[in-house]
């Protein structure tokens, strides 16, 4: 099993079938607030939903493709965040991440990114890590841009969202950039 302590309150484990429960309950808690962004909600609903999305992380997982977690803020599930894809050819990996209403604003998934990006270039000696989100979501933007990732462009229409499009915005930072701003 994976799991990745960043600090005393906060670390990430890989999504087990066993977490489908909490994670649905989360996604509930937050579906109104989470909408706005995120094209996935309508066909995450029932518990059998969530334990399919599961399954196919944890076989993007076995598959060294993928790597999802749950986001544990003093022991209790608040989100989830990973690679949603990583690209061994190119050794390039992209994050994905979505926090519950009532974590906002902590700094929990500033965090998370970080150490998901340390993670890529230290252990999985990737080469580059990518964050993309809609243009208008600053809160999401504001996460690489904190973290010093370049804004790479604007990928037009990126992401049919309901009964629209969303353009996103694209920023990427390299290991020898990070490894610079680290020290």
């Amino acid at each position: 099993m994976f799991l990745y302590k960043i600090d005393d309150n906060l670390s990430l484990k890989l999504i087990e079938l066993n977490d489908a429960e909490k994670v649905l309950k989360l996604i509930d808690a937050s579906r109104l607030y989470l909408k706005e962004w995120l094209s996935w909600l309508d066909s995450n609903k029932t518990i059998e939903d969530t334990k399919a999305y599961i399954q196919g992380c944890l076989k993007g997982f076995a598959e060294n493709n993928s790597l999802d977690t749950v986001i544990l803020y003093n022991e209790k599930i608040v989100g989830v965040a990973g690679f949603t894809n990583i690209n061994w050819s190119n050794k390039t990996a992209t994050i994905g991440y979505w926090l519950g209403e009532d974590y906002q604003g902590k700094g929990i998934m500033t965090n998370v990114a970080k150490a998901l990006t340390n993670y890529a270039f230290t252990h999985l000696k990737l080469n580059k890590v990518e964050i993309r989100a809609a243009v208008e979501n600053l809160k999401s933007r504001g996460i690489p841009e904190r973290l010093g990732f370049v804004y790479e462009g604007t990928i037009r229409q990126a992401e049919w969202l309901y009964d629209h499009y969303v353009d996103h915005a694209v920023y990427g930072i390299l290991a020898g950039e990070w490894t610079q701003k680290s020290t």
